[in-house]
């Protein structure tokens, strides 16, 4: 029996090329069901899949809820006739008026957005009263990533109180992304994750005791997901979990999800003894690591990447190796989600061999609106 990831008939797929193996996909999709325990708490991000053959499974599977963070990805989820997307953006300027006409063009799908300041409130109420709509807003919350969102306290408070008032707007509750909680020690990271979601449920007691309503808390990515997975309180909104990869393999090993997505690269070169040259380039996997933390091979042991340029990757092996031109190697990215968006379509393997393929439709900026 061949190897999880080897492929029968590897030699129709020319390189590089990024495969799914969709078996791997639905044990993911279950395994992130089982650990929520309530698959109405689950709102998968799709920055990852990028596919409406992913999201396909995902609503076989029961999910209804999804986040995302492009107008394209959000209509792609709407193609897909989900129920309720969350666009994990704030819209403004031209992207609030796609948005708005996501909405108009859409009426299947409820979708919602984020706010993090009043001059962001005024032009999105502004914006949907004067259409017609009224659209759930969740306001985003920086509890320590310090990307986007408002500081849990008074001025929380504050904008809380007018995104409840304004004309367009449905509040909808909080939204907190935690994506800076990255320690390996499970316990180390359960505390400081705890520390940051307390923050949440203070300011959510205060706008309670105020007469505000709260009705929902979104909250966590892939890191934090085994710690908010098991409150009953919140959404949760993981994305890399339908993949998986190798950074994540790393840093949460108490995360049962199995490396879906693998890298099918070939050796094109031998420039020199120790020398291997493949094709997968700049172009062909995330890049945004240090060197040696953009690949893992899966059948090639002793190979040490020393440089990459847009088509090539140039790897060290020990003297003596028996690599030779044409030789396939498999391996996971340590990031997968920006390595999705640089291929048009993945190839979907069953049982060991290549039966299909998906479209990463969302990869563009722009599908219809």
């Amino acid at each position: 029996m061949p190897n999880w990831f080897e492929i029968k008939n590897i030699d129709l797929l020319d390189s590089p090329a990024l495969v799914i193996h969709t078996d791997r996909v639905k044990a993911n999709i279950q395994t992130a069901i089982r650990m929520v325990g309530d698959v109405g708490r689950l709102r998968p991000h799709v920055k990852t899949n990028k596919s409406p053959g992913a999201i396909d499974l995902m609503l076989q599977a029961g999910i209804r809820k999804f986040k995302c963070a492009t107008i394209a990805e959000a209509e792609m989820l709407a193609q897909c006739k989900a129920v309720d997307v969350l666009l994990a953006y704030q819209p403004l300027g031209p992207k609030l008026q796609r948005f708005i006409n996501l909405i108009n063009k859409y009426p299947g799908t409820n979708f919602s957005c984020l706010c993090d300041n009043e001059a962001a409130a005024d032009e999105q109420s502004k914006a949907f009263a004067a259409t017609g709509n009224l659209v759930p807003v969740y306001m985003d919350l920086n509890i320590g990533m310090n990307r986007t969102g408002i500081i849990p306290g008074y001025g929380a408070i504050s904008l809380y109180k007018k995104l409840a008032s304004l004309p367009g707007i449905n509040i909808a509750g909080l939204h907190a992304y935690d994506g800076h909680m990255r320690d390996p020690d499970i316990q180390l990271r359960t505390v400081a994750c705890d520390k940051a979601y307390d923050m949440v449920l203070q300011l959510k007691k205060e706008l309670q005791q105020k007469g505000l309503p709260v009705p929902t808390i979104i909250a966590g990515g892939s890191p934090s997901f085994s710690i908010h997975s098991k409150r009953t309180d919140c959404e949760c909104s993981p994305g890399t979990f339908i993949y998986w990869d190798k950074g994540y393999l790393d840093l949460c090993p108490e995360q049962e999800f199995l490396p879906a997505a693998v890298l099918i690269t070939r050796v094109i070169s031998l420039p020199n003894e120790t020398r291997v040259c493949v094709d997968l380039g700049h172009k062909s996997v995330a890049a945004e690591n240090e060197i040696t933390r953009r690949v893992f091979f899966l059948n090639a042991d002793g190979l040490v990447p020393v440089s990459q340029s847009e088509e090539h990757l140039v790897l060290e092996a020990p003297a003596g190796h028996s690599f030779k031109p044409g030789d396939i190697l498999y391996a996971l990215p340590f990031h997968v989600c920006p390595t999705v968006a640089l291929y048009e379509r993945v190839y979907t393997v069953e049982n060991n061999e290549v039966l299909g393929e998906w479209k990463n439709i969302s990869r563009d900026r722009v599908l219809e609106v």
